[in-house]
């Protein structure tokens, strides 16, 4: 078949004296080092030291070891979007838990943040939980090269469609056994079911729906969302579907591939019964962006164009627009955050594989728009599995406004097979869709993982 590509974020009283007086000064000579701005070559440095992690750690000071993850990775994210990101809070963990009890309440979900941060010998993963201590576990075999490793293999194995499932549900089994298995009894001993995870460099594109765990993939249990760091989410859970949408995107381009299910796309999100308003091609500017959301703030911002997440410096990463392409430091000139986007879908953007500064743009998307969320693609999908997985996604939200747990029902509906267009006659009618991408609609390959793990809610789950 020929396939449509879609080029589709208490070590010791002495420690603790330190911390008081200010711990972004340990070390302060190690500090230093990572003032200038990185080459775009490399990875932006962190001020997240291993050795500062471990000696926490060491001494059972959690409390002190977030503190040193989140504003070690918010200076990693600065770095690299070239500029200071919104919040300068530092929530410590015992107000993080009460928030995240706070919001359960509020939602009916039961949250758990994971902070997983790779270091060369080990990983350190920390659980937080509502209302409950946090739990530390090391993970020894997950030494950073091996992990790196497994990963590559694991999002290699998912995005050729081809592939036996043999070979994704093995490496996906090898994931979930460093990554989420040290955890699970605490998790399902505190009923959670939804899983906030904060994650570090080589962790950032894994595939997160389709870790398996020998019997399920891990959204068959749990709806997932990343995040940048937990200081720099927008936490306040709102009732998305009193919003509209205004839904964009292109279908043909000068130098890029057609993208010929997008008008089928745009109009199915109004076939769910959203609200909003859409616009075409030509219509498709930087401009009438601007000019919709002053018109009226819509909430939901559906763009359906190419998107790249790419290495290098933040400036060779972009959405296309008709006639223009905004690079991810550019972002902000969309003015999502005035007033607030509640979520920026990209439905046809891909991220470089393994690529650190690909990764970091992909991670850090809904902190750098200024949505409250974003919902985007790991890698390129094809055009007929993009157009059933936002058919499905508005569909569940409509019925369900939880994001993160709309994204889990939908992807659920193409793993079980529940996904088939074969009786929708305004798909089998359009003329504008190529023969195979109602052919892929009507077949049962849309339970390949390719077409659904990629999927990613990055920023506020609710």
């Amino acid at each position: 078949m020929n396939k449509i590509k879609r080029a589709s974020l208490t070590f010791s009283m002495l420690s603790l004296s330190i911390i008081g007086l200010n711990l972004l000064s340990l070390p302060q000579e190690k500090l230093k080092a990572v003032s200038p701005p990185p080459k775009s070559s490399t990875l932006p440095l962190s001020r997240l030291q291993p050795e500062v992690i471990k000696k926490f750690l060491d001494h059972q000071d959690i409390k002190s070891a977030i503190i040193h993850v989140e504003r070690g990775w918010k200076q990693q994210y600065e770095e690299y979007l070239q500029g200071k990101l919104p919040s300068n809070k530092v929530l410590e963990v015992e107000k993080i838990s009460q928030i995240l009890s706070g919001i359960n309440q509020r939602v009916g979900k039961k949250s758990a943040l994971i902070y997983a941060v790779p270091t060369p010998n080990h990983l350190e993963l920390i659980l937080v939980l509502p209302d409950k201590p946090p739990i530390h576990k090391r993970i020894t075999a997950a030494k950073k090269e091996v992990l790196i490793s497994l990963v590559s293999k694991f999002r290699t194995d998912i995005v050729n469609p081809d592939s036996q499932r043999s070979e994704y549900l093995s490496s996906g089994k090898k994931i979930h056994q460093l990554l989420i298995a040290p955890l699970e009894s605490e998790l399902q001993a505190q009923g959670i079911n939804n899983l906030i995870f904060c994650l570090g460099t080589g962790l950032r594109g894994v595939p997160l729906a389709a870790i398996y765990d020998g019997k399920k993939f891990l959204v068959e249990k749990y709806s997932l969302a990343i995040i940048p760091a937990f200081n720099l989410l927008d936490f306040q859970p709102t009732n998305i579907t009193q919003t509209q949408v205004l839904a964009m995107g292109a279908s043909e381009f000068e130098n890029k591939q057609p993208l010929p299910a997008v008008p089928l796309e745009l109009s199915n999100i109004k076939r769910n019964k959203w609200l909003g308003k859409s616009l075409l091609n030509q219509e498709f500017t930087l401009a009438n962006l601007k000019k919709e959301r002053a018109l009226y703030p819509f909430g939901i911002v559906h763009l359906a164009t190419h998107a790249e997440f790419s290495p290098g410096s933040v400036k060779e990463s972009y959405i296309q627009f008709w006639d223009s392409q905004v690079s991810l430091d550019e972002l902000k000139s969309l003015g999502l955050d005035s007033p607030p986007v509640q979520l920026l879908v990209l439905s046809a953007c891909r991220t470089a594989l393994g690529n650190p500064q690909a990764e970091l743009g992909f991670a850090g998307l809904a902190v750098q728009s200024g949505a409250k969320a974003a919902l985007a693609s790991l890698w390129s999908v094809d055009d007929g599995g993009t157009l059933a997985l936002m058919s499905q996604f508005y569909q569940k939200l409509r019925a369900n406004p939880i994001k993160s747990e709309a994204l889990r029902q939908a992807q659920i509906a193409m793993l079980k097979q529940q996904v088939s267009l074969k009786n929708n006659a305004a798909i089998r009618g359009s003329s504008s869709l190529p023969v195979q991408v109602v052919a892929l609609l009507d077949s049962q390959e849309l339970s390949h993982p390719y077409y659904w793990s990629g999927f990613t809610l990055i920023g506020n789950p609710w």
